[in-house]
Protein backbone atom coordinates (compact mmCIF):
# COMPACT_ATOMS: atom_id res chain seq x y z
CA UNK A 1 0.00 0.00 0.00
CA UNK A 2 1.38 3.40 -0.95
CA UNK A 3 2.63 5.73 1.82
CA UNK A 4 0.19 8.54 0.94
CA UNK A 5 -2.66 6.07 1.39
CA UNK A 6 -1.45 5.03 4.86
CA UNK A 7 -1.19 8.65 5.93
CA UNK A 8 -4.69 9.52 4.70
CA UNK A 9 -6.20 6.51 6.46
CA UNK A 10 -4.49 7.28 9.75
CA UNK A 11 -5.26 10.99 9.62
CA UNK A 12 -8.89 10.46 8.77
CA UNK A 13 -9.34 7.95 11.59
CA UNK A 14 -7.64 10.29 14.07
CA UNK A 15 -9.82 13.24 13.08
CA UNK A 16 -13.03 11.27 13.46
CA UNK A 17 -12.04 9.87 16.85
CA UNK A 18 -10.96 13.33 18.01
CA UNK A 19 -14.12 15.05 16.84
CA UNK A 20 -12.41 17.29 14.28
CA UNK A 21 -13.78 15.71 11.11
CA UNK A 22 -16.62 18.16 10.48
CA UNK A 23 -15.16 19.33 7.19
CA UNK A 24 -14.83 15.76 5.94
CA UNK A 25 -18.26 14.72 7.18
CA UNK A 26 -20.23 17.29 5.22
CA UNK A 27 -21.26 17.07 1.58
CA UNK A 28 -18.49 19.43 0.49
CA UNK A 29 -14.84 19.28 -0.41
CA UNK A 30 -12.06 21.87 -0.44
CA UNK A 31 -10.47 22.71 -3.79
CA UNK A 32 -6.85 21.77 -4.49
CA UNK A 33 -4.96 23.13 -7.48
CA UNK A 34 -6.35 24.43 -10.77
CA UNK A 35 -10.05 25.37 -10.83
CA UNK A 36 -10.36 24.36 -14.50
CA UNK A 37 -11.15 20.93 -15.91
CA UNK A 38 -8.80 19.96 -18.77
CA UNK A 39 -9.87 21.06 -22.24
CA UNK A 40 -10.43 17.44 -23.33
CA UNK A 41 -12.51 16.48 -20.26
CA UNK A 42 -16.04 15.38 -21.22
CA UNK A 43 -19.34 15.70 -19.37
CA UNK A 44 -22.37 13.50 -19.91
CA UNK A 45 -25.45 11.88 -18.41
CA UNK A 46 -26.68 8.30 -18.28
CA UNK A 47 -29.81 6.17 -18.45
CA UNK A 48 -30.58 2.46 -18.92
CA UNK A 49 -33.05 0.86 -21.33
CA UNK A 50 -35.32 -1.01 -18.92
CA UNK A 51 -35.51 1.97 -16.59
CA UNK A 52 -36.80 4.48 -19.14
CA UNK A 53 -37.92 2.93 -22.43
CA UNK A 54 -41.25 1.24 -21.77
CA UNK A 55 -42.70 -0.36 -24.91
CA UNK A 56 -41.91 -3.64 -23.22
CA UNK A 57 -43.69 -5.87 -25.78
CA UNK A 58 -43.98 -3.55 -28.78
CA UNK A 59 -42.62 -3.89 -32.31
CA UNK A 60 -41.24 -7.38 -31.84
CA UNK A 61 -39.33 -6.90 -28.57
CA UNK A 62 -38.87 -10.06 -26.52
CA UNK A 63 -39.26 -10.25 -22.73
CA UNK A 64 -36.32 -9.70 -20.41
CA UNK A 65 -35.83 -11.21 -16.97
CA UNK A 66 -36.92 -7.87 -15.51
CA UNK A 67 -40.15 -7.87 -17.52
CA UNK A 68 -40.98 -11.28 -16.11
CA UNK A 69 -39.92 -10.31 -12.60
CA UNK A 70 -42.06 -7.16 -12.28
CA UNK A 71 -45.08 -8.96 -13.76
CA UNK A 72 -44.74 -12.08 -11.60
CA UNK A 73 -43.80 -10.30 -8.37
CA UNK A 74 -45.33 -6.79 -8.31
CA UNK A 75 -45.32 -6.92 -4.51
CA UNK A 76 -41.51 -6.83 -4.54
CA UNK A 77 -41.48 -3.34 -6.11
CA UNK A 78 -41.87 -0.60 -3.50
CA UNK A 79 -44.64 1.27 -5.32
CA UNK A 80 -45.82 -1.64 -7.53
CA UNK A 81 -44.77 0.20 -10.67
CA UNK A 82 -43.00 -1.57 -13.52
CA UNK A 83 -41.16 -1.00 -16.78
CA UNK A 84 -44.09 -1.56 -19.13
CA UNK A 85 -44.29 2.16 -19.87
CA UNK A 86 -41.74 3.61 -17.43
CA UNK A 87 -41.12 7.17 -18.69
CA UNK A 88 -41.95 6.08 -22.26
CA UNK A 89 -38.65 6.95 -23.91
CA UNK A 90 -39.38 4.38 -26.59
CA UNK A 91 -41.98 6.80 -27.93
CA UNK A 92 -40.59 10.04 -26.54
CA UNK A 93 -36.88 10.11 -27.27
CA UNK A 94 -37.25 13.57 -28.79
CA UNK A 95 -38.16 14.83 -25.32
CA UNK A 96 -35.02 13.22 -23.94
CA UNK A 97 -33.02 14.77 -26.76
CA UNK A 98 -34.41 18.20 -25.91
CA UNK A 99 -33.21 17.69 -22.32
CA UNK A 100 -29.77 16.62 -23.53
CA UNK A 101 -29.51 19.68 -25.75
CA UNK A 102 -30.59 21.95 -22.91
CA UNK A 103 -27.79 20.54 -20.75
CA UNK A 104 -25.24 20.88 -23.56
CA UNK A 105 -23.67 17.55 -22.63
CA UNK A 106 -20.74 16.19 -24.61
CA UNK A 107 -22.02 12.59 -24.55
CA UNK A 108 -25.02 10.48 -23.61
CA UNK A 109 -24.57 7.06 -22.06
CA UNK A 110 -27.57 4.83 -22.76
CA UNK A 111 -28.01 1.08 -22.89
CA UNK A 112 -29.39 -1.18 -25.60
CA UNK A 113 -32.10 -3.65 -24.70
CA UNK A 114 -30.67 -6.96 -25.90
CA UNK A 115 -34.20 -8.39 -26.21
CA UNK A 116 -35.43 -5.44 -28.27
CA UNK A 117 -33.04 -6.11 -31.14
CA UNK A 118 -32.64 -9.89 -30.63
CA UNK A 119 -35.88 -11.05 -28.93
CA UNK A 120 -34.56 -14.50 -27.97
CA UNK A 121 -31.05 -13.28 -27.27
CA UNK A 122 -29.74 -15.20 -30.25
CA UNK A 123 -28.49 -13.05 -33.11
CA UNK A 124 -30.58 -15.10 -35.54
CA UNK A 125 -33.71 -13.49 -34.08
CA UNK A 126 -32.92 -10.02 -35.43
CA UNK A 127 -35.70 -7.45 -34.96
CA UNK A 128 -35.34 -4.60 -37.43
CA UNK A 129 -37.76 -2.24 -35.67
CA UNK A 130 -35.65 -2.42 -32.54
CA UNK A 131 -32.51 -1.75 -34.57
CA UNK A 132 -34.23 1.22 -36.23
CA UNK A 133 -35.03 2.69 -32.81
CA UNK A 134 -31.38 2.72 -31.73
CA UNK A 135 -30.20 3.95 -35.12
CA UNK A 136 -32.55 6.89 -34.71
CA UNK A 137 -31.17 7.67 -31.26
CA UNK A 138 -27.56 7.48 -32.42
CA UNK A 139 -28.15 9.54 -35.57
CA UNK A 140 -30.05 12.28 -33.72
CA UNK A 141 -27.39 12.49 -31.02
CA UNK A 142 -24.61 12.90 -33.56
CA UNK A 143 -26.63 15.44 -35.56
CA UNK A 144 -26.80 17.53 -32.40
CA UNK A 145 -23.12 17.24 -31.49
CA UNK A 146 -23.65 14.66 -28.72
CA UNK A 147 -21.49 11.55 -28.74
CA UNK A 148 -23.30 8.25 -28.07
CA UNK A 149 -21.79 6.02 -25.37
CA UNK A 150 -23.47 2.60 -25.53
CA UNK A 151 -23.81 0.05 -22.74
CA UNK A 152 -24.41 -3.44 -24.10
CA UNK A 153 -25.87 -5.01 -20.95
CA UNK A 154 -27.54 -3.20 -18.06
CA UNK A 155 -29.30 -6.02 -16.15
CA UNK A 156 -32.11 -6.75 -18.66
CA UNK A 157 -31.03 -10.21 -19.84
CA UNK A 158 -33.35 -11.73 -22.47
CA UNK A 159 -35.68 -14.18 -20.73
CA UNK A 160 -34.86 -16.88 -23.27
CA UNK A 161 -31.16 -16.65 -22.40
CA UNK A 162 -31.96 -17.07 -18.71
CA UNK A 163 -33.93 -20.23 -19.46
CA UNK A 164 -30.58 -21.79 -20.34
CA UNK A 165 -28.99 -20.62 -17.09
CA UNK A 166 -28.04 -17.08 -17.99
CA UNK A 167 -24.68 -16.12 -16.52
CA UNK A 168 -24.35 -19.51 -14.83
CA UNK A 169 -24.02 -21.24 -18.19
CA UNK A 170 -20.67 -20.86 -19.92
CA UNK A 171 -22.56 -20.62 -23.23
CA UNK A 172 -23.26 -17.00 -22.27
CA UNK A 173 -19.62 -16.17 -23.10
CA UNK A 174 -19.92 -16.73 -26.84
CA UNK A 175 -23.58 -15.70 -26.89
CA UNK A 176 -22.72 -12.29 -25.46
CA UNK A 177 -19.70 -11.97 -27.76
CA UNK A 178 -21.94 -12.71 -30.78
CA UNK A 179 -24.39 -10.06 -29.57
CA UNK A 180 -21.53 -7.58 -29.14
CA UNK A 181 -20.24 -8.37 -32.64
CA UNK A 182 -23.63 -7.54 -34.13
CA UNK A 183 -23.66 -4.24 -32.21
CA UNK A 184 -20.29 -3.36 -33.72
CA UNK A 185 -21.63 -4.16 -37.19
CA UNK A 186 -24.85 -2.23 -36.70
CA UNK A 187 -23.66 0.84 -34.82
CA UNK A 188 -19.86 0.83 -34.62
CA UNK A 189 -19.43 3.24 -37.52
CA UNK A 190 -20.87 5.92 -35.23
CA UNK A 191 -20.42 4.65 -31.66
CA UNK A 192 -16.85 5.17 -30.46
CA UNK A 193 -17.20 4.33 -26.76
CA UNK A 194 -18.63 1.00 -25.60
CA UNK A 195 -19.40 -0.31 -22.12
CA UNK A 196 -19.83 -4.09 -22.14
CA UNK A 197 -21.32 -4.86 -18.72
CA UNK A 198 -22.71 -2.65 -15.99
CA UNK A 199 -21.26 -3.44 -12.54
CA UNK A 200 -21.12 -7.25 -12.78
CA UNK A 201 -20.35 -7.86 -9.11
CA UNK A 202 -23.62 -6.19 -8.14
CA UNK A 203 -25.85 -8.06 -10.59
CA UNK A 204 -24.07 -11.35 -9.90
CA UNK A 205 -24.59 -11.02 -6.15
CA UNK A 206 -28.11 -9.62 -6.41
CA UNK A 207 -29.36 -12.01 -9.10
CA UNK A 208 -27.52 -15.26 -8.43
CA UNK A 209 -26.34 -14.97 -4.83
CA UNK A 210 -29.08 -13.32 -2.80
CA UNK A 211 -32.17 -13.39 -4.99
CA UNK A 212 -32.97 -9.68 -4.74
CA UNK A 213 -33.00 -9.32 -8.54
CA UNK A 214 -34.20 -11.72 -11.21
CA UNK A 215 -33.73 -14.63 -11.74
CA UNK A 216 -33.82 -14.75 -7.91
CA UNK A 217 -31.28 -17.49 -7.37
CA UNK A 218 -30.21 -17.93 -3.76
CA UNK A 219 -26.80 -19.59 -3.75
CA UNK A 220 -24.43 -17.01 -2.29
CA UNK A 221 -20.72 -17.61 -2.44
CA UNK A 222 -21.15 -20.12 -5.26
CA UNK A 223 -23.43 -19.06 -8.12
CA UNK A 224 -22.50 -15.38 -7.83
CA UNK A 225 -18.85 -16.35 -8.29
CA UNK A 226 -19.70 -18.46 -11.34
CA UNK A 227 -21.57 -15.45 -12.70
CA UNK A 228 -18.49 -13.28 -12.18
CA UNK A 229 -16.29 -15.78 -13.98
CA UNK A 230 -18.58 -15.93 -17.01
CA UNK A 231 -19.12 -12.17 -17.02
CA UNK A 232 -15.40 -11.43 -17.16
CA UNK A 233 -14.87 -14.05 -19.85
CA UNK A 234 -17.78 -12.70 -21.90
CA UNK A 235 -16.40 -9.17 -21.61
CA UNK A 236 -12.93 -10.30 -22.69
CA UNK A 237 -14.15 -12.19 -25.77
CA UNK A 238 -16.32 -9.22 -26.78
CA UNK A 239 -13.31 -6.93 -26.36
CA UNK A 240 -10.95 -9.04 -28.43
CA UNK A 241 -13.61 -9.48 -31.11
CA UNK A 242 -13.64 -5.72 -31.49
CA UNK A 243 -9.88 -5.31 -31.42
CA UNK A 244 -9.23 -7.99 -34.02
CA UNK A 245 -12.18 -7.45 -36.36
CA UNK A 246 -13.43 -3.87 -36.03
CA UNK A 247 -10.90 -1.56 -34.41
CA UNK A 248 -8.86 -0.89 -37.56
CA UNK A 249 -11.86 0.77 -39.25
CA UNK A 250 -13.93 1.99 -36.31
CA UNK A 251 -11.24 3.19 -33.88
CA UNK A 252 -13.41 3.03 -30.80
CA UNK A 253 -12.66 2.02 -27.21
CA UNK A 254 -14.22 -0.46 -24.83
CA UNK A 255 -14.50 -0.64 -21.06
CA UNK A 256 -16.60 -2.15 -18.30
CA UNK A 257 -18.56 -0.31 -15.59
CA UNK A 258 -17.22 -1.17 -12.12
CA UNK A 259 -19.09 -0.17 -8.95
CA UNK A 260 -17.02 0.42 -5.83
CA UNK A 261 -17.02 2.25 -2.55
CA UNK A 262 -13.95 3.66 -0.87
CA UNK A 263 -13.21 2.66 2.72
CA UNK A 264 -11.91 4.35 5.84
CA UNK A 265 -10.85 3.12 9.24
CA UNK A 266 -11.33 4.83 12.59
CA UNK A 267 -8.65 2.60 14.11
CA UNK A 268 -6.13 2.39 11.28
CA UNK A 269 -7.10 -1.18 10.29
CA UNK A 270 -5.25 -1.20 7.01
CA UNK A 271 -5.89 -4.90 6.39
CA UNK A 272 -9.65 -4.29 6.61
CA UNK A 273 -9.41 -1.37 4.17
CA UNK A 274 -7.46 -3.49 1.73
CA UNK A 275 -9.98 -6.33 2.05
CA UNK A 276 -12.83 -3.90 1.39
CA UNK A 277 -11.19 -2.46 -1.70
CA UNK A 278 -10.06 -5.78 -3.14
CA UNK A 279 -13.42 -7.52 -2.61
CA UNK A 280 -15.21 -4.61 -4.33
CA UNK A 281 -13.00 -2.75 -6.81
CA UNK A 282 -10.35 -5.46 -7.11
CA UNK A 283 -12.77 -8.34 -7.72
CA UNK A 284 -13.74 -6.63 -10.97
CA UNK A 285 -10.72 -4.51 -11.89
CA UNK A 286 -7.76 -6.71 -10.91
CA UNK A 287 -8.39 -9.33 -13.65
CA UNK A 288 -8.50 -6.52 -16.23
CA UNK A 289 -5.85 -4.06 -15.13
CA UNK A 290 -3.37 -5.66 -12.69
CA UNK A 291 0.02 -6.73 -14.05
CA UNK A 292 -0.53 -10.27 -12.79
CA UNK A 293 -4.14 -10.57 -13.98
CA UNK A 294 -6.57 -12.90 -12.23
CA UNK A 295 -8.36 -12.22 -8.97
CA UNK A 296 -6.60 -10.37 -6.14
CA UNK A 297 -4.50 -12.71 -4.01
CA UNK A 298 -6.34 -11.85 -0.80
CA UNK A 299 -9.72 -12.54 -2.46
CA UNK A 300 -8.62 -15.93 -3.79
CA UNK A 301 -6.94 -16.84 -0.50
CA UNK A 302 -9.90 -15.93 1.73
CA UNK A 303 -12.39 -17.80 -0.42
CA UNK A 304 -10.17 -20.87 -0.65
CA UNK A 305 -9.66 -21.03 3.13
CA UNK A 306 -13.34 -20.56 3.89
CA UNK A 307 -14.35 -23.13 1.29
CA UNK A 308 -12.25 -25.82 2.99
CA UNK A 309 -13.64 -24.86 6.41
CA UNK A 310 -17.16 -25.22 5.03
CA UNK A 311 -16.57 -28.74 3.71
CA UNK A 312 -15.93 -28.02 0.04
CA UNK A 313 -13.15 -30.07 -1.49
CA UNK A 314 -11.81 -27.05 -3.39
CA UNK A 315 -12.29 -23.31 -3.55
CA UNK A 316 -15.75 -22.01 -4.43
CA UNK A 317 -14.14 -19.34 -6.60
CA UNK A 318 -13.60 -20.58 -10.17
CA UNK A 319 -9.99 -19.73 -10.94
CA UNK A 320 -8.91 -18.66 -14.42
CA UNK A 321 -6.47 -20.95 -16.18
CA UNK A 322 -3.46 -19.37 -17.87
CA UNK A 323 -5.25 -18.96 -21.18
CA UNK A 324 -8.18 -17.06 -19.68
CA UNK A 325 -6.04 -15.05 -17.30
CA UNK A 326 -4.02 -13.71 -20.25
CA UNK A 327 -7.11 -13.15 -22.39
CA UNK A 328 -8.88 -11.13 -19.68
CA UNK A 329 -5.81 -9.14 -18.63
CA UNK A 330 -5.67 -5.89 -20.57
CA UNK A 331 -9.09 -6.40 -22.15
CA UNK A 332 -10.29 -2.84 -21.48
CA UNK A 333 -9.24 0.54 -22.84
CA UNK A 334 -10.49 2.41 -19.79
CA UNK A 335 -11.84 1.74 -16.32
CA UNK A 336 -15.48 2.77 -16.10
CA UNK A 337 -16.14 3.74 -12.50
CA UNK A 338 -19.57 3.89 -10.87
CA UNK A 339 -19.19 5.69 -7.55
CA UNK A 340 -21.95 6.68 -5.16
CA UNK A 341 -20.74 6.42 -1.58
CA UNK A 342 -18.14 5.15 0.92
CA UNK A 343 -18.02 3.54 4.37
CA UNK A 344 -15.93 2.84 7.42
CA UNK A 345 -14.72 -0.73 7.62
CA UNK A 346 -13.35 -3.04 10.30
CA UNK A 347 -12.58 -6.72 10.57
CA UNK A 348 -15.73 -8.67 11.43
CA UNK A 349 -16.25 -9.25 15.13
CA UNK A 350 -19.46 -11.31 15.10
CA UNK A 351 -20.11 -13.55 12.09
CA UNK A 352 -22.95 -15.51 13.67
CA UNK A 353 -25.60 -13.75 11.55
CA UNK A 354 -23.62 -13.80 8.30
CA UNK A 355 -24.74 -16.21 5.62
CA UNK A 356 -22.23 -19.00 5.03
CA UNK A 357 -21.00 -19.36 2.39
CA UNK A 358 -21.24 -15.82 1.03
CA UNK A 359 -19.26 -12.88 -0.31
CA UNK A 360 -19.76 -11.13 3.06
CA UNK A 361 -18.36 -14.07 4.99
CA UNK A 362 -15.42 -14.36 2.61
CA UNK A 363 -14.63 -10.66 2.93
CA UNK A 364 -14.74 -10.96 6.75
CA UNK A 365 -15.44 -7.29 7.41
CA UNK A 366 -18.14 -5.06 8.88
CA UNK A 367 -19.15 -1.67 7.47
CA UNK A 368 -20.48 1.42 9.22
CA UNK A 369 -21.13 5.05 8.36
CA UNK A 370 -20.59 8.37 10.05
CA UNK A 371 -23.88 9.79 11.43
CA UNK A 372 -22.87 13.22 10.14
CA UNK A 373 -22.83 12.11 6.51
CA UNK A 374 -25.77 13.47 4.59
CA UNK A 375 -28.24 10.76 3.52
CA UNK A 376 -30.19 10.72 0.26
CA UNK A 377 -33.69 9.36 -0.23
CA UNK A 378 -31.98 6.01 -0.88
CA UNK A 379 -30.83 4.89 2.60
CA UNK A 380 -27.63 3.33 1.21
CA UNK A 381 -26.55 6.60 -0.43
CA UNK A 382 -24.51 8.95 1.74
CA UNK A 383 -22.60 11.93 0.45
CA UNK A 384 -18.88 11.16 0.85
CA UNK A 385 -17.07 13.05 -1.92
CA UNK A 386 -13.65 12.56 -0.37
CA UNK A 387 -14.17 8.85 -1.01
CA UNK A 388 -14.23 9.42 -4.75
CA UNK A 389 -10.98 11.36 -4.59
CA UNK A 390 -9.42 8.59 -2.53
CA UNK A 391 -10.66 5.88 -4.87
CA UNK A 392 -9.28 7.64 -7.94
CA UNK A 393 -5.88 7.97 -6.31
CA UNK A 394 -5.96 4.32 -5.31
CA UNK A 395 -6.73 3.34 -8.92
CA UNK A 396 -3.89 5.60 -10.10
CA UNK A 397 -1.38 3.79 -7.91
CA UNK A 398 -2.81 0.27 -8.10
CA UNK A 399 -3.46 0.08 -11.86
CA UNK A 400 -0.71 2.15 -13.47
CA UNK A 401 -2.87 5.26 -13.81
CA UNK A 402 -5.26 3.70 -16.31
CA UNK A 403 -7.74 6.05 -17.98
CA UNK A 404 -10.87 6.41 -15.82
CA UNK A 405 -14.29 7.58 -16.96
CA UNK A 406 -16.85 8.14 -14.21
CA UNK A 407 -19.86 6.33 -15.69
CA UNK A 408 -22.34 6.83 -12.83
CA UNK A 409 -22.58 9.23 -9.92
CA UNK A 410 -25.86 10.60 -8.65
CA UNK A 411 -28.14 11.65 -5.80
CA UNK A 412 -31.67 10.47 -5.09
CA UNK A 413 -34.48 12.49 -3.61
CA UNK A 414 -38.25 12.55 -3.46
CA UNK A 415 -40.32 14.38 -6.02
CA UNK A 416 -41.15 18.04 -5.40
CA UNK A 417 -38.38 18.85 -2.93
CA UNK A 418 -35.74 21.57 -2.91
CA UNK A 419 -32.97 20.55 -5.29
CA UNK A 420 -29.99 21.94 -3.37
CA UNK A 421 -29.07 18.49 -2.07
CA UNK A 422 -28.44 17.19 -5.59
CA UNK A 423 -26.48 20.30 -6.52
CA UNK A 424 -24.33 19.98 -3.41
CA UNK A 425 -23.67 16.31 -4.25
CA UNK A 426 -22.68 17.05 -7.86
CA UNK A 427 -20.55 20.04 -6.87
CA UNK A 428 -18.58 18.16 -4.23
CA UNK A 429 -18.01 15.09 -6.39
CA UNK A 430 -16.86 17.16 -9.35
CA UNK A 431 -14.46 18.84 -6.95
CA UNK A 432 -13.21 15.41 -5.87
CA UNK A 433 -12.54 14.53 -9.52
CA UNK A 434 -10.80 17.85 -10.18
CA UNK A 435 -8.65 17.41 -7.08
CA UNK A 436 -7.67 13.94 -8.29
CA UNK A 437 -6.84 15.24 -11.78
CA UNK A 438 -4.70 17.98 -10.25
CA UNK A 439 -2.90 15.22 -8.35
CA UNK A 440 -2.07 13.31 -11.52
CA UNK A 441 -5.06 10.97 -11.92
CA UNK A 442 -5.99 10.13 -15.49
CA UNK A 443 -9.72 10.92 -15.35
CA UNK A 444 -11.22 11.96 -18.68
CA UNK A 445 -14.99 12.10 -18.19
CA UNK A 446 -17.91 12.41 -15.78
CA UNK A 447 -21.41 10.97 -16.19
CA UNK A 448 -24.25 12.05 -13.94
CA UNK A 449 -26.91 9.44 -13.12
CA UNK A 450 -29.43 10.15 -14.43
CA UNK A 451 -30.71 12.43 -17.19
CA UNK A 452 -34.36 11.94 -16.22
CA UNK A 453 -36.24 10.21 -13.43
CA UNK A 454 -36.26 6.47 -14.05
CA UNK A 455 -37.65 3.20 -12.76
CA UNK A 456 -35.12 2.44 -10.03
CA UNK A 457 -35.43 -1.36 -10.03
CA UNK A 458 -37.07 -2.71 -6.84
CA UNK A 459 -37.46 0.88 -5.56
CA UNK A 460 -39.73 1.72 -8.49
CA UNK A 461 -40.31 5.46 -8.76
CA UNK A 462 -40.06 6.12 -5.01
CA UNK A 463 -36.62 7.64 -5.50
CA UNK A 464 -35.74 10.23 -8.14
CA UNK A 465 -32.23 10.72 -9.53
CA UNK A 466 -33.07 12.84 -12.57
CA UNK A 467 -31.70 16.23 -13.48
CA UNK A 468 -35.10 16.44 -15.18
CA UNK A 469 -38.20 15.41 -13.29
CA UNK A 470 -40.83 13.33 -15.08
CA UNK A 471 -44.53 13.86 -14.43
CA UNK A 472 -45.71 10.26 -14.55
CA UNK A 473 -49.36 11.31 -14.39
CA UNK A 474 -49.18 13.53 -17.46
CA UNK A 475 -50.19 12.12 -20.82
CA UNK A 476 -46.86 12.92 -22.45
CA UNK A 477 -44.68 12.13 -19.40
CA UNK A 478 -43.55 15.73 -19.26
CA UNK A 479 -39.86 16.33 -18.54
CA UNK A 480 -39.02 19.46 -16.53
CA UNK A 481 -35.53 20.68 -15.58
CA UNK A 482 -34.68 20.75 -11.92
CA UNK A 483 -32.44 23.42 -10.48
CA UNK A 484 -29.53 20.97 -10.69
CA UNK A 485 -29.89 20.84 -14.49
CA UNK A 486 -28.99 24.53 -14.70
CA UNK A 487 -26.08 24.04 -12.32
CA UNK A 488 -24.68 21.15 -14.35
CA UNK A 489 -25.07 23.04 -17.61
CA UNK A 490 -23.06 25.91 -16.15
CA UNK A 491 -20.25 23.51 -15.25
CA UNK A 492 -20.27 22.03 -18.76
CA UNK A 493 -20.21 25.44 -20.44
CA UNK A 494 -17.44 26.89 -18.27
CA UNK A 495 -15.47 23.72 -17.38
CA UNK A 496 -15.36 25.16 -13.89
CA UNK A 497 -17.21 24.49 -10.63
CA UNK A 498 -19.16 27.56 -9.43
CA UNK A 499 -18.22 28.86 -5.98
CA UNK A 500 -21.86 29.03 -4.92
CA UNK A 501 -24.91 26.88 -5.55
Amino acid sequence: MRMWFKIIIFAYGFLVESGYADELDTCSLAAKGSPHFPANFSFGVATAAFQIEGGWNEDGKGPSVWDDFVHDHPQLIDDRTNGDVAVDSYHRFDQDLAALKELKVNFYRFSISWARIFPTGDVSSKNQKGIDYYNEIIDKLIANGIQPMVTMFHYDLPAEVQKNGGFLNSKIINQFASYAKELYKLFGDRVKTWVTLNQPLLYCRSSYGYGFYPPQYLNAGVDDYICMENSLKAHAVAYHTYRTQFYKKQRGKIGMAILSKFFYSKTNEQDAIELGLQFALGFQAHPLFAKSGGYPEVVASNIAKNSLKEGFNKTRLPMFDEKWRKLIKGSADFLGLNYYTSAFITRAKDKSKVLKPSWENDRDCDESVDPNWKIAKSPWLLCVPQGLEGLLKYIRDEYNNVEVIILENGWSDEENVEDNGRISFIKSHLQAILNAINDGCNVTGYTYWSLIDAFEWVRGFTTRFGLFSVDLSSENKKRSPRKSAGFYRNVIETKMIPDKI
